[in-house]
């Protein structure tokens, strides 16, 4: 049976897409899961891990005023993640994961488990925000097979 992530690049080579993805939370987990499989550098182009403000802002051209007034972990922020990522690698699709996989970090508004998506493509965007359960690991992981099935669904 395939895995999830055969599946997204199964997808994306009968479509003839390719993709590229920003994470913050997930540190590059997504990343590793799409590059586990043998092969996909027809399809996946590479990521960027930009975990702190400074390299959303510097990297990805996320706007200073977003990530001072809504913080990292907003809606906003993710979709100009994904744009970023989109326009650097020239992908026909980017996706983007921020927020707070804890056990610290976490706020009354935005408690530890709060991650955001965004999902760029050919005249699409989208963006989500979930609160996932768990440890540390937990949460990264659930937030990489989150963006990956929510890729899938889209595509």
């Amino acid at each position: 049976m395939e895995s999830l992530m055969e599946k997204l690049t199964t997808t994306l080579r009968e479509k003839k897409y390719s993709l590229c993805v920003a994470e913050s939370c997930t540190g590059g987990l997504l990343s590793s899961e799409i590059t586990k499989l043998s092969g996909v550098s027809d399809v996946y182009m590479g990521g960027f891990i930009t975990y702190s403000n400074r390299m959303k802002r510097e990297i990805l051209n996320v706007p200073a005023e977003l990530l001072s007034t809504l913080g990292a972990v907003s809606r906003p922020v993710a979709l100009h993640m994904a744009r970023g990522a989109k326009n650097l690698t020239k992908t026909t699709w980017a996706v983007s994961i921020t927020g707070i996989a804890g056990p610290t970090g976490g706020t009354d508004t935005k408690p530890v488990g709060t991650v955001c998506f965004a999902i760029v493509g050919p005249g699409f965007e989208w963006t989500t925000q979930v609160e996932f359960s768990g440890s540390r690991t937990q949460v990264q992981q659930s937030s990489a097979e989150f963006a990956a099935r929510s890729l899938l669904e889209i595509i």
